[in-house]
């Protein structure tokens, strides 16, 4: 799907399942959830959420929208949620959203990964439209999920050289730093809201969050974006040691789009 120079994907596209995916039912289910919340909204609210909080951008992406709120997930994989109201136009439909996807790089990323990206913006803009507090915020502590994830993604670190901080900064989006034998990896996930990963060979992977705005976020999905930008990382690993014999997790990280064309299926279960 191409408007001008940008082509657009379909979360039915990247799943290589088309429109009758179950990530594609979940976004009609968001829409369906969340498009009343913007019917009345004033244009310096919505742009103070869309750029002050989420730290996307209003833009006009050529399919007769209302507007639409692309967000950068990381370089090269950008978001589009479109905005259409209808009223009385066509009976019981008001209006919807439609999320369209583009960028060299986002189809690499699964559509569970960008359909639950999805609902965090939106719980989050619906928090700030509704003036509400996040529920949890006990972001010094790991869930088992965390636990579990840091485990199993930590053995493919170890491929990391000196050579890939900087073509690992401009994949992340991140600043990426490597003293001695130690990595981190910072990425602003959302204004003034920090994602700090570090890695020792020794000791593991390890995640933190801090910025003057992270209790705008709850602690919940805070986890989750940082699970992401994890994810994001693995597929640079993978991407630049394709000759190696890797861990079966690299290949997980890969949408069903992608494996496809890589010709990994066997490894994509």
């Amino acid at each position: 799907m191409t408007k001008g120079k940008k082509d657009f994907m379909t979360v039915g596209q990247i799943d290589s399942t088309g429109v009758r995916g179950p990530h594609e039912k979940e976004l009609n289910d968001i829409s369906n959830a969340k498009y009343h919340l913007f019917e009345n909204i004033s244009e310096d609210n919505l742009k103070s959420i869309v750029y002050d909080d989420i730290g996307g951008k209003l833009e006009d992406i050529g399919f007769n929208e209302d507007w639409t709120i692309t967000k950068e997930f990381f370089p090269e994989a950008e978001i589009h949620m479109s905005y259409f109201y209808y009223g009385d136009e066509f009976g019981d439909i008001e209006g919807e959203f439609k999320f369209l996807f583009s960028g060299d790089h986002i189809s690499w990323i699964p559509g569970e990964d960008s359909a639950t990206y999805i609902d965090i913006l939106m719980d989050f803009m619906e928090r700030r439209i509704k003036g509400k507090e996040p529920f949890e915020k006990d972001y010094d502590s790991k869930t088992e999920l965390m636990e579990k994830v840091l485990e199993q993604r930590v053995e493919p670190f170890s491929l990391l050289k000196k050579e890939d901080v900087e073509p690992l900064e401009d994949f992340m989006g991140a600043d990426v730093q490597k003293q001695g034998e130690e990595w981190t990896f910072s990425k602003e996930v959302f204004p003034k809201i920090f994602i700090k990963l570090t890695y020792l060979k020794k000791e593991g992977l390890d995640i933190g969050y801090h910025g003057e705005n992270l209790e705008k976020m709850g602690s919940y999905h805070i986890e989750l974006v940082g699970i992401f930008v994890l994810n994001h990382i693995l597929r640079y690993i993978t991407i630049h040691n394709q000759e190696k014999d890797l861990p079966q997790i690299c290949y997980q990280m890969f949408s069903r789009y992608y494996t496809k064309l890589k010709d990994w299926p066997h490894r994509s279960d």
